[in-house]
């Protein structure tokens, strides 16, 4: 059993949040290791083509794998407050790039080489000891999110909001307490102290921390603490209903493609230009581009020259995509 001791500040500030960060790192992991989501199924080509970034490949190497469960708590940092939810990625993107040298390297080096059942490569730590590694972090979280889950995640955040408006109830009507208890079957509340069923005994102070709750669809079902970075006390916890009236067809391209890049795929059975596809679909010429460039990186699209002109149509492996969503 794993005792998390808190104190009246702990709970007076607990709230719930989403975590983008914390969602793009699961969603990166199962590109990293090829594996598929119960739901969403697989992370697909766009996942996969992001990870040829030098930045998101590093971001990933940090990444848990072959059963550890450890992942650095510097990658996922606890959502602020902003009232904005359009801001938290930012800010936790900020949070990843200011983090202190030696957190970093506590965690990095000293955690992993407790919980892992691998090396860290010597290419990754000579990065983290250069100083330049909150920067690449950072990039590459930005890079993989824009590149993967930045159209999709108004349908994760809807399933996210939704969870949190049920607890939301239940911590009006009932309490903290009763909230906590029923996050999860491995959770408890004593009082004075959360505890997690676990396979061994520890005891952790995290008095006079907020205490944000964070539903993750995503992430593992299982319940997640995070509490290495100073000050941060985060209970990452299965959101309600995944996979519940769920279209697994409709629903699994939102995550692979997002929906702007559908659209374009939709309207790619002929050959376009970005101008004529600028026209047709209503995005800006600019964003067109930024999104077809996404589509030929993973192979979704071809481009060939016509005159002045380039132009994309969809490959058959797009094609398939397509029909598979219906």
């Amino acid at each position: 059993m794993l005792t998390l001791r808190v104190d009246a500040d702990t709970v007076s500030r607990t709230r719930l949040s989403p975590s983008p960060a914390s969602e793009s790192m699961a969603w990166l992991r199962l590109a990293a290791a090829s594996g598929r989501h119960p739901v969403f199924g697989d992370p697909g080509p766009l996942a996969r083509a992001s990870l040829a970034h030098p930045d998101v490949a590093l971001l990933a190497d940090l990444l848990p794998r072959n059963g550890d469960t450890y992942t650095p708590d510097l990658l996922t940092p606890q959502p602020g407050t902003n009232a904005q939810r359009g801001d938290l990625l930012d800010e936790q993107i900020a949070q990843i790039e200011s983090a202190a040298q030696d957190d970093l390297e506590t965690q990095v080096f000293t955690y992993t080489r407790t919980h892992w059942s691998r090396p860290l490569r010597a290419t990754t730590r000579r990065v983290a000891e250069s100083g330049r590694m909150q920067r690449r972090l950072a990039n590459g979280l930005a890079r993989f999110w824009r590149d993967t889950l930045s159209d999709g995640w108004p349908a994760l955040s809807s399933i996210i909001d939704q969870d949190i408006a049920h607890r939301a109830t239940t911590m009006a009507t009932h309490g903290v307490g009763r909230t906590l208890e029923a996050l999860h079957p491995d959770i408890e509340w004593a009082g004075d102290a959360v505890t997690l069923t676990r396979s061994w005994d520890g005891e952790i102070d995290v008095t006079g921390r907020d205490l944000v709750l964070a539903p993750g669809v995503l992430s593992r079902s299982d319940v997640v603490i995070q509490v290495d970075v100073p000050g941060q006390f985060v209970l990452y916890y299965p959101a309600q209903r995944i996979g519940a009236g769920q279209d697994r067809g409709s629903g699994a391209i939102v995550p692979v493609v997002g929906n702007a890049r559908a659209v374009l795929l939709a309207d790619l059975g002929t050959a376009r230009s970005t101008a004529e596809l600028a026209a047709r679909t209503g995005y800006a010429a600019a964003t067109v581009s930024y999104h077809l460039g996404a589509l030929h990186r993973a192979r979704l699209v071809t481009k060939s020259r016509d005159g002045r002109f380039v132009l994309y149509r969809r490959t058959a492996q797009a094609t398939r995509l397509l029909e598979d969503a219906r």
